[in-house]
C-alpha cells in the first residue's frame, strides 16, 4: 500500500472530537527517545519530517494525529519514562497514555510498540505490554535502530525479545536506513 497524503491535524491533552471521528487509529508508542517519530516519518515517506523528531527525550507532550490517505490516523503517543518536568510531568503523560489506550469508546486498530534496538525490553516496556494485553489490542512491535547492532547483538536482542513476548509479532528495522518500509507499511496498515 501506498502513502499518498499525510498532514498533522492536531494534538490534544485531553478529550477532542477527533478521538470519536470516523478514522481508524493506528497508535505508536514506546519509550522516550526510541525513534517513534522516525518510524512515523519513514513510513510516509516525509524526508523533510511530518513528525518532529529532538535529540532530547520527553519533548511530546501531546497526542499528536496525522491523517494518512484520508483513510485513517497515524496517532503518535508521547514517550513514556522520560518527560520535562520530572515525576509530575512523566506521571501526567503516563496517564494520558493510558487513558487513550483503555478508552472504551474508541480503540486503536492496532498498536505499534516502538522499542530501541540496543536498549531492548525495559520495565517501562514490560508495563506497556501489559497494558495493550490487558486491553486485547492487536499489536505490532518494532525493534527499531537495529543499524547500530551488528548480526550476532541483533539475534541475541531478538532472541531476548522473543523471550519475553512471544504473542506478538516482533518486526527489526532501521527508521534511517528505511530498507524494509515497504513491508513495515504493509504489516502497520494491513
Amino acid at each position: 500500500m501506498k502513502i499518498k497524503s499525510a498532514h498533522f491535524v492536531k494534538g490534544i491533552v485531553d478529550d477532542d472530537e477527533v478521538l470519536r471521528d470516523k478514522y481508524p487509529h493506528i497508535a505508536f508508542v514506546g519509550r522516550s527517545n526510541v525513534g517513534k517519530s522516525s518510524v512515523i516519518n519513514s513510513l510516509v515517506g516525509s524526508g523533510k519530517g511530518l513528525v518532529k523528531t529532538g535529540k532530547k527525550p520527553g519533548k511530546t507532550t501531546e497526542i499528536n494525529f496525522f491523517k494518512v490517505n484520508d483513510k485513517y490516523y497515524f496517532v503518535d503517543l508521547p514517550g513514556y519514562g522520560f518527560a520535562v518536568g520530572g515525576l509530575e510531568g512523566r506521571e501526567k503523560i503516563r496517564t494520558m497514555i493510558i487513558e487513550y489506550l483503555t478508552h472504551a469508546d474508541m480503540q486503536p486498530r492496532r498498536v505499534v510498540l516502538v522499542l530501541d534496538g540496543k536498549v531492548g525490553l525495559t520495565d517501562f516496556d514490560r508495563d506497556m505490554l501489559d497494558i495493550l494485553r490487558g486491553n486485547n489490542h492487536e499489536v505490532l512491535v518494532v525493534l527499531n535502530k537495529i543499524d547500530k547492532l551488528n548480526q550476532s547483538e541483533l539475534a541475541k536482542q531478538l532472541a531476548a525479545i522473543r523471550y519475553e513476548v512471544p504473542d506478538f509479532e516482533i518486526f527489526p528495522y532501521s527508521a534511517l536506513a528505511e530498507k524494509r518500509v515497504k513491508e513495515l507499511r504493509e504489516k502497520v496498515i494491513a
